[in-house]
């Protein structure tokens, strides 16, 4: 592998740091550079790792350093955040290699005069680990944790809120690896039998999911997403299994009108369409029209035909008013629990914005209930495990709206069914992604 994919991350680590987006800095990057395949896995694994680890590298550069480091170009900091991640993370790459191509790439940007503190801090680094973990950690358990594992500790006093430490040292485990492929077979179009012996037949082992009817999970690689069997001839589409979930609980019925409140980029709109038959009406709602052209595309590879696009503000489509026999509110959210899909989220959210996207979710869902007939359903859903955004907007809404009640859900889900009837997924107990789903009945008319 060449220091190509090493300069490469780096100057995507520098754009992360201006405010860039990790995944949209990449992929841009990327489609620029004349990499090989191995260099390409090499530089996401090196954008992607350095990203998510920061907090820890962060404490091991400061442990490290034998000047000020605020009185440093903050390139230094990303210099070893390189070097520090390939050395600490990654058993294949040669500590040798490691210490001299992020040296290279120092003189290379024309920080020659940075090169010999980071060839010495590296090496002071494998000094130490030939002794022991050189990490110092904390006292207090939780800022242990937290630097252990490089997260926020307002996240983790977010999780301790809802688990023991040995549950949150778990998830904060469980969401810094990898997380699983997860198929959703179109039933319109094949089975999960065809597309498994599909799979099989390219060499690539696809297991059902327990309790989700759609679901295949990949093993090991499986490469380029749009070159494996039947992803063009639309049998499947990619779409992990607490995702599934929300769908199936809402349970929808052929030829009733149901209502996607957030919809873009399509995933549980297509499985809303899928469940229904594709006979009925849907509404894809979003307010970015550019937004709802994913969903589009996705209806078009999987041959959907029921779909109606909206954009707009869902807080203000009273046009909808008494129209739904079932709504869909999957709210934007803080994501804490795909943290492990999105490498920087955990560095952007903040409480003050889980604050804001709470009363954002309690508006959106006081708005989107007015669009569901009487007796009609409604389910609110978040990727987060936050209970501000979570369990805090279902019970204000139920206070604030009687005719609303919980509904029971449906026997046999994966996850935790809280007393109060909603329903909790975790990453490190349930192996997929982290999930809040309440279901929802309106019992009487406006």
């Amino acid at each position: 592998m060449s220091s190509d994919a090493r300069q490469l991350a780096f100057q995507a680590l520098r754009a992360v740091q201006r405010g860039g987006y990790a995944d949209v800095v990449l992929d841009r990057l990327l489609r620029q550079a004349d990499l090989q395949p191995a260099d390409r896995r090499l530089a996401t694994e090196l954008v992607y790792g350095s990203v998510r680890q920061q907090r820890t590298l962060d404490a091991l550069v400061d442990q490290l350093g034998t000047k000020r480091l605020d009185q440093q170009p903050p390139d230094l900091r990303f210099l070893m955040h390189l070097g520090l991640y390939q050395l600490r993370y990654l058993s294949q790459v040669p500590a040798a290699a490691a210490v001299n191509t992020t040296v290279e790439i120092a003189k290379h940007n024309r920080l020659g005069r940075l090169a010999a503190v980071v060839n010495g801090m590296l090496r002071q680094y494998l000094r130490l680990a030939a002794q022991g973990d050189p990490l110092q950690l904390p006292a207090d358990p939780l800022e242990r944790l937290a630097v252990q594992y490089s997260y926020p500790t307002w996240i983790l006093e977010v999780w301790r809120q809802q688990l023991d430490d040995a549950g949150v040292e778990q998830l904060c485990q469980a969401l810094n690896q990898p997380p699983p492929l997860d198929l959703r077979v179109n039933l319109l179009r094949s089975t999960p039998e065809a597309v498994q012996t599909a799979l099989a037949q390219a060499g690539i082992v696809a297991e059902p999911v327990p309790g989700v009817p759609q679901a295949l999970r990949l093993q090991g690689s499986p490469g380029t997403i749009s070159e494996l069997p039947g992803f063009k001839e639309g049998w499947w589409t990619v779409q992990d299994s607490s995702a599934q979930l929300v769908s199936q609980v809402l349970d929808p019925r052929p030829g009733e009108t149901v209502i996607d409140a957030c919809a873009a980029p399509g995933g549980k709109t297509t499985h809303l369409a899928e469940l229904m038959g594709d006979r009925g009406t849907i509404w894809a709602c979003d307010r970015y029209p550019s937004r709802l052209r994913k969903v589009t595309q996705n209806l078009q590879r999987l041959g959907l035909q029921s779909v109606r696009l909206q954009a707009g503000d869902s807080r203000d489509l009273s046009q909808f008013r008494q129209q739904a026999d079932r709504v869909l509110v999957d709210a934007p959210c803080s994501g804490l629990g795909t943290l492990n899909r999105h490498a920087d989220a955990r560095w952007r959210q903040t409480p003050d914005t889980a604050r804001e996207l709470a009363a954002l979710q309690q508006e959106i869902l006081a708005e989107a209930a007015t669009w569901v007939k009487p007796q009609g359903h409604l389910v609110y859903a978040t990727c987060t495990l936050n209970p501000l955004e979570n369990e805090s907007v279902v019970t204000a809404f139920l206070q604030a709206y009687p005719e609303w009640a919980i509904a029971p859900l449906p026997e046999g889900l994966p996850g935790a069914i809280a007393p109060e009837g909603w329903l909790k997924l975790w990453p490190h107990l349930h192996r997929m992604d982290g999930f809040f789903i309440a279901a929802l009945r309106r019992q009487t008319a406006l």
